[in-house]
């Protein structure tokens, strides 16, 4: 209910409300404790009810509403079914609001454009987290609700002619279950002077995005080596590329011009993102190719983190997707992490 329009609707006292029909629910809050409905909307009012209502500093009810309006139930209600992509269940509504839970684990999916142009609706609100982030099954992401009782119809179909011109607003893309062939780099862990500790870390980030690595190749700094690697896996049926080292600037390290010489197309070498800022992304054909440098085994949250979800939700990551990232590319590399819940990458 607008607080303009209150003077619309008929107040009655509480106690002259018993054996009416309740227009919107009623919220009882218990600080550290619970928050919800008291009485929900459609509740009649019984003589047991008022002094609940009155301990929670009700002392009037609304028991009319306003023609050709939407209650803030059913107008939530369409928002969302008209803002739903793939992948989502939406809840039944409470205290005027609708959720929004993901059915998977993938990578969320928001049309900021048009999130904008949806929340420059009159009195039309719609939260999310951001976009281009890995989310859980069962995860909540997002809520949309109206701000008054009611509102106009003709807001509600405005809504919903947004929704449908940019739809989806929200959806949730699957992670591809991909065959990664991995190349672990460096004569220091081909002649076994070192261990190797890169790869067990980019094989257990894989295997928690649904993927796994299907072969392992272990290479000195040489670059027909690599390139012979390269090639192999990917006779083999690897269906991505995942290099390991060799990505500074060090004249053995030779990554970057293997992947050329096995006809890789660079999208980009060098990032705006720290740590990672010497990650390399490639295509040989159709098959995606990544350069890691040592931060992604050292670090929580890296480029790793950043990229390969999209790469795996089978979006085509340009050279201006990479750019963007600079904004929100700076971890603040916290004690205790707590990506993707942070500013990092958005």
């Amino acid at each position: 209910m607008k607080y303009y329009e209150k003077d619309k609707v008929e107040a009655l006292p509480v106690r002259d409300a018993v054996g009416k029909v309740l227009l919107h629910d009623i919220t009882r809050i218990v600080p550290d404790f619970f928050k919800g409905p008291l009485f929900k909307k459609g509740h009649i009012i019984t003589e047991a009810d008022v002094d609940a209502l009155l301990d929670v500093g009700k002392e009037h009810i609304y028991v009319s509403g306003l023609k050709n309006e939407v209650h803030e139930n059913e107008a939530a209600l369409r928002i969302a079914r008209a803002a739903l992509g793939s992948n989502i269940d939406i809840s039944a509504p409470k205290e005027g609001k609708v959720g929004f839970t993901s059915q998977i684990h993938g990578l969320l999916k928001i049309n900021v454009e048009a999130l904008e142009k949806l929340n420059s609706v009159q009195d039309v609100a719609f939260a999310s987290l951001h976009t281009c982030r890995s989310v859980n099954e069962g995860q909540e992401i997002a809520g949309t609700r109206v701000i008054p009782l009611t509102v106009p119809e003709k807001q509600v179909a405005d809504a919903e002619k947004v929704c449908e011109q940019y739809f989806p607003i929200i959806e949730v893309k699957p992670f591809a279950a991909l065959d990664v062939g991995m190349i672990v780099t460096g004569s220091e862990v081909f002649h076994e002077r070192i261990r190797d500790k890169f790869g067990p870390v980019v094989e257990k980030k894989f295997n928690e995005l649904g993927s796994r690595i299907m072969g392992k190749r272990v290479v000195p700094d040489d670059l027909e080596m690599t390139v012979s690697a390269i090639r192999d896996l990917i006779a083999d049926g690897a269906q991505m590329i995942a290099l390991t080292g060799g990505m500074s600037v060090d004249p053995d390290d030779l990554t970057p011009a293997s992947v050329r010489a096995a006809g890789g197309k660079i999208i980009t070498y060098g990032v705006p993102v720290l740590p990672g800022a010497m990650f390399m992304l490639a295509y040989i054909n159709d098959i995606p190719v990544i350069g890691l440098p040592g931060c992604v085994m050292y670090h929580r949250a890296s480029i790793f983190d950043l990229v390969v979800p999209r790469v795996l939700a089978g979006e085509t990551v340009e050279k201006k997707d990479i750019i963007k990232m600079g904004h929100g590319g700076f971890c603040s590399n916290c004690s205790d992490c707590r990506y993707p819940d942070c500013g990092f990458g958005k």
